[in-house]
């Protein structure tokens, strides 16, 4: 398939007054996609206000106070401006002093968008503009595999689709977790479409890309069929799959199975509010988890957990101690069944 922007569906800017541009911008967090699509929504919606704007675009930590009084004085000659201040959390004292003074009463005519990582360096600043009004746009990562499914079926949704649950879930294991491979694919899933997208949309375009990720290959391996597995594994590492992710995914095969198993027999969507997962991965857990022991998943999660180790840092070797694993937590299984 071919690539497109990974910036889908850009808000329609028809709407957008002098009014109703908000005077201070505070992107907030260090997640460069979303940080990058702050700047550019910015920038359009000014634009079509006045496509002769001034955009100027600085960094913090190199500006000084008198500086940045000229840039944010009024206009001799009249026109809009936007000042974009890159790493707001590098600014020395003085000029956070300066901007927090002009945030209280902004030029109606110059727009200050100010990005900060969101961390405990400058935090002042950011305080400081956000108890002054600033209008906080969020671009933190996202940590938690719930916050990337959300983030996936609203990639959809701003580009005028629908996502159900699991086919956001089914584009996260064939694409994987980067947010600008996510929104390239949401992006390309649209165009190519009717918009209305599930996981059979989503296997049907990357059918080739799901049979050599991490996922499969723990799928494999918890149903204890090794040589599926290990073929998996293999051809993953051969076009080029990181191993970090492959074993992020067999340990989280062994958890889903142990906390369905924990929870008792029950129907999936009875489970899935209790449980925090969809119903359709609570089944396919349900189904995994038949002839394993209690015992037999503690020593596979003691397994996931030695492997993850040695993929990320503790092992020279990181395919053989992926296989290793796929025999072992396959080993716990065949424990749990004698």
């Amino acid at each position: 398939m071919s690539r497109h922007d990974p910036t889908p569906g850009r808000a329609n800017m028809g709407g957008v007054t002098p009014a109703s541009l908000a005077p201070i911008l505070l992107v907030l967090g260090d997640e460069e996609l979303l940080a990058t699509r702050a700047v550019t929504e910015a920038v359009a919606k000014v634009r079509s206000v006045d496509p002769e704007v001034d955009v100027r675009e600085y960094q913090a930590g190199a500006l000084t106070v008198g500086e940045i009084a000229e840039m944010l004085s009024p206009s001799l000659f009249g026109g809009r401006r936007l000042l974009i201040l890159r790493s707001g959390q590098d600014a020395r004292k003085d000029l956070v002093a300066a901007l927090l003074a002009y945030a209280k009463n902004p030029d109606p005519d110059v727009q200050l968008l100010v990005l900060h990582l969101g961390a405990a360096k400058g935090k002042a600043f950011a305080d400081g503009l956000r108890a002054a009004g600033a209008t906080v746009v969020p671009a933190a990562k996202l940590k938690g595999h719930r916050d990337r499914v959300a983030f996936v079926r609203d990639e959809i949704r701003r580009a005028g689709g629908k996502c159900t649950d699991d086919a956001a879930e089914a584009l996260i294991a064939a694409v994987g977790n980067d947010l600008r491979e996510l929104a390239a694919a949401c992006s390309q899933l649209i165009a190519d479409t009717d918009g209305r997208i599930s996981a059979e949309t989503v296997a049907r375009y990357y059918r080739g890309r799901v049979e050599v990720t991490g996922f499969t290959v723990a799928d494999a391996t918890m149903v204890g069929d090794v040589p599926a597995a290990l073929e998996a594994l293999r051809w993953a590492l051969h076009v080029g799959v990181d191993p970090v992710p492959i074993a992020d995914a067999l340990a989280d095969g062994v958890r889903t199975v142990a906390r369905v198993a924990s929870a008792g027999r029950g129907n999936p969507y009875q489970l899935a509010s209790s449980l925090g997962m969809p119903a359709w991965k609570i089944e396919r857990a349900q189904r995994q988890g038949r002839g394993w022991t209690p015992e037999g998943l503690v020593r596979a999660m003691q397994v996931a957990a030695e492997c993850n180790a040695a993929v990320k840092g503790g092992s020279d070797d990181r395919a053989y101690a992926l296989e290793r694993a796929v025999f072992s937590v396959a080993a716990a299984r065949q424990g749990s069944t004698r």
